[in-house]
């Protein structure tokens, strides 16, 4: 299955984010001491007890958009799961099995009976370089700025639809397309970084809407998709379109490098504040991504993910579909934010929910990466601006198939 791009990231990203950061998702981590593979298949002592935190409508509701998307695919592709593959259409079968039974309200016990008894499940893992399969687990959000959809003050800052002159070639035989642009000499070359486009002012006429602050432009860029409050109150969403092809380069690891925080200070919040407090490295610091994204306006239900489907808040995951199975059911374990009337960080509790893969990202690659979708709201923007946590990812898949062994 092929997912279309869309860069739903961090803007922290460190290899060293694990032996770096003093966080722990908690005593439910198991922790094996065996060799990395991308994908580990579990013996029935090792498979954890599956208990869902969330609610079951939006699981349900999620099952169905991912159900949605595996039917519009070519039935006999095969997904590879390790030493093992399954085709699309039993990934299917799978998503459809559960559904069958979530529609029976069953509660925590009988659910893991039921997924015990029935599902081959896998692990992701994790980062190679890491002990215990354990994943970098962020999050990211659908935000909401001020906007306007001409040029008038404070509204200066653009960002831009689709331009007429970023050509996309398609790939040969690896399958990597090409983006870039034909120059003076109609020499097929890379698109401008963010800093030519910014600094030469090379998109004028594209613009499809003017925000009031830089950092928010830069946000939504990181973010992929987002809504704008206009000035009649009035909301409208924006969502990925495409981008200039170039790789991202995180603002938070600079920030590092340059001992001008520490990897436990970098988090959104301090970031916008440390550029309010120095504007004149402003362009410095958000110009040294290259990364460029454009938009085009969404519908106002939610954001879609690369798998073309509705996100769902909470359910919905981005990670690297070229190294994990995509199409599949998820189980996630990790830590997430308890917040105070106030909006401040309380406390860390276990997370550990049922999620589907629906996105991906320009950041999230390999076995040891995974975003969680927050939706939009106070409670999104704090969980996606904090979350640097340690978690486990697995994968569940009916069993029955032909040919699969040692079931």
């Amino acid at each position: 299955m092929s997912l279309r791009l869309r860069p739903f990231i961090l803007l922290v990203l460190l290899p060293s984010i694990f032996a770096a950061a003093a966080l722990s998702a908690g005593p439910h981590l198991f922790e094996p001491r065996d060799s990395y593979k991308p994908l580990h298949r579990l013996d029935q002592r090792d498979v954890p007890f599956f208990f869902d935190d969330m609610d079951i409508e939006s699981l349900i509701k999620c099952a169905q958009h991912q159900a949605a998307f595996l039917e519009k695919q070519n039935p006999r592709a095969k997904i590879i799961f390790g030493s093992d593959h399954y085709t699309t259409s039993w990934l299917l079968h799978s998503i459809e099995e559960l559904l069958r039974h979530l529609r029976q309200k069953p509660d925590s016990k009988e659910l893991n009976r039921f997924l015990h008894a029935n599902y081959l499940v896998y692990e992701a893992g994790g980062r190679p370089k890491q002990q215990g399969r354990r994943m970098l687990v962020t999050g990211y959000y659908e935000p909401v700025f001020s906007g306007c959809l001409t040029r008038q003050q404070p509204f200066v800052f653009p960002i831009y639809s689709l331009p007429k002159s970023l050509v996309v070639l398609p790939g040969g035989k690896s399958g990597s397309s090409k983006t870039g642009r034909y120059d003076g000499d109609n020499r097929f070359v890379p698109y401008w970084t963010r800093a030519e486009i910014e600094q030469n002012n090379l998109l004028l006429g594209e613009e499809l809407a003017f925000l009031r602050d830089p950092f928010d432009a830069f946000l939504l860029h990181v973010q992929g998709s987002g809504r704008i409050q206009l000035p009649d109150h009035s909301i409208r969403s924006v969502r990925f379109a495409g981008s200039n092809g170039l790789e991202y380069r995180s603002i938070g690891k600079l920030l590092v490098d340059e001992k001008i925080m520490t990897l436990a200070e970098v988090t959104v919040p301090a970031i916008r504040t440390y550029l309010e407090n120095n504007p004149e490295q402003r362009q410095r610091i958000l110009q040294h991504n290259p990364r460029y994204i454009f938009f085009s306006w969404g519908d106002a239900l939610a954001p879609r993910g690369s798998s073309g489907e509705r996100l769902t808040p909470g359910r919905s995951i981005a990670m690297d579909a070229s190294v994990l199975p995509g199409g599949t059911i998820g189980y996630l374990l990790s830590r997430r934010p308890v917040n105070t009337p106030d909006g401040n960080i309380s406390s860390w509790k276990t997370l550990s929910r049922f999620v589907f893969p629906q996105d991906s990202g320009a950041a999230i690659k390999g076995t040891g990466r995974v975003d969680l979708f927050w939706g939009s709201g106070d409670y999104a923007e704090l969980a996606a601006n904090h979350m640097k946590e340690e978690g486990q990812l697995y994968f569940l898949v009916k069993k029955g198939f032909p040919g699969t062994k040692h079931q």
